[in-house]
């Protein structure tokens, strides 16, 4: 019953998607051709040979699997990878990376039809999802159609977990359509017994592990190169206010500290007219990453508006303030900023990272912080390689054991 009313919700917002695709073009957030991928009106050919499938939603769940991604992409077990993924950052980002048989797509709609309709496209010999991605209409075509289904990093919150309680007999229903689940923490681990999946391998969270991919350009590296002169304050994947705190911050540190440049690093890019307008009033210069204006005298904010930035901003960060902890968000991934030295700071709301967090605040990388001044006061100016390197091994470790897994299931 409750499989047929989600149905017939889908029906109700497909009646009402047009609508809804022609406001997310108007704010950037979908790509005006492909969208059309996400009605399974496929851009690409899938080819001959066996295909291995993974789909995360965003940016941060695809970038954590680059690493197996690279491992299969040389294997010859598989001719294709297929990538869906549900944003158009994600896509974006993958434009980026050179990959010999990766093939990217959106990710359809779930209803019963597009899934049975993209799964006799792709005819995946293996599905992998990312993180929290349960679909309840694709894992049931998944399931029929007996590709085996693997839930990669897993990751249930308790929020989550206790609404899927609400509908126990569904969920375990659907929950129990997976042939093999990978947590990404202790809480997921007893989550995920309870939901009746019966095959779990908790090995860690492939957050940890180093993605090495760099995307400098020329014209980047020329630019990243002026930051040398100045102290640097970076807040990072934040979100709406959180760039206020960014400012204020900012305000503070210059009365001591007057070569300082603040860089601002949104979650999403698309905001970047919208945040310099909310920063109006603080009367601070402000330029964006896209100008590629190389004379940063006198700037205060640095805006990074493109996509798949952060990391050669990391490179020579000293704090990094990880946002989606101010607001109510459960925080970002602070392990590609420490992975660099940088000191973290955050905000109280990291639900989503706690157990990663906890690691950083034992080896003494981060700080929780609220207001502005104590913000100002935990900021250091200078690198801490200390201990930066049992994070770099915790996730050397992670990686080959996971692919160890993988490797186990397909040679099954």
């Amino acid at each position: 019953m409750i499989f047929f009313i989600y149905q017939i919700i889908l029906i109700i917002l497909l009646l009402f998607s047009p609508l809804i695709i022609i406001i997310r073009i108007f704010k950037k957030k979908e790509d005006k051709i492909r969208f059309k991928e996400k009605f399974c009106f496929f851009s690409k050919i899938r080819g001959e040979g066996k295909l291995i499938w993974f789909h995360g939603s965003s940016v941060g769940e695809i970038m954590s699997v680059i690493p197996i991604i690279r491992k299969y992409d040389e294997n010859k077990s598989f001719k294709k990878i297929l990538i869906t993924s549900s944003t158009l950052s994600s896509a974006k980002i993958l434009e980026k990376i050179k990959f010999k048989k990766v093939i990217h797509q959106f990710y359809p709609i779930d209803t019963f039809f597009f899934s049975n309709k993209f799964l006799n496209y792709w005819k995946p010999d293996l599905a992998i999802f990312l993180e929290s991605e349960i679909w309840p209409s694709m894992y049931k075509s998944i399931s029929s159609k007996k590709i085996p289904l693997i839930l990669l990093n897993a990751r249930i919150t308790s929020k989550t977990f206790y609404r899927w309680l609400k509908i126990k007999k569904f969920s375990k229903s659907i929950f129990n359509l997976i042939n093999f689940a990978f947590p990404q923490n202790s809480e997921t681990n007893f989550f995920l017994k309870k939901l009746n999946i019966k095959k779990i391998n908790f090995i860690g969270n492939l957050k940890y592990v180093e993605n090495k991919q760099d995307n400098s350009n020329k014209n980047n590296v020329r630019i990243l190169k002026k930051f040398k002169k100045y102290k640097t304050f970076i807040a990072a994947s934040t979100h709406y206010s959180e760039e206020i705190l960014a400012a204020k911050v900012h305000l503070l540190l210059k009365k001591v500290n007057s070569k300082l440049i603040t860089i601002i690093i949104p979650r999403h890019v698309h905001r970047a007219n919208e945040i310099i307008e909310d920063l109006k009033n603080f009367k601070l210069k402000i330029i964006k990453h896209s100008s590629n204006n190389r004379n940063l005298g006198n700037v205060d904010i640095y805006l990074v508006d493109t996509f798949g930035e952060s990391k050669n901003f990391y490179k020579f960060a000293t704090t990094v303030f990880l946002g989606g902890s101010i607001v109510n968000r459960g925080g970002q991934n602070p392990l590609e900023a420490a992975r660099y030295g940088a000191k973290i700071l955050h905000g109280p709301n990291v639900d989503n990272f706690r157990e990663i967090y906890n690691h950083l605040k034992s080896l003494k990388i981060s700080s929780k912080a609220k207001s502005p001044s104590e913000f100002a006061r935990l900021i250091v100016f200078k690198k801490n390689m200390h201990q930066v390197s049992k994070i770099k091994s915790k996730g050397k470790t992670i990686l080959k054991q996971t692919l160890k897994e993988l490797d186990k299931i397909i040679k099954k």
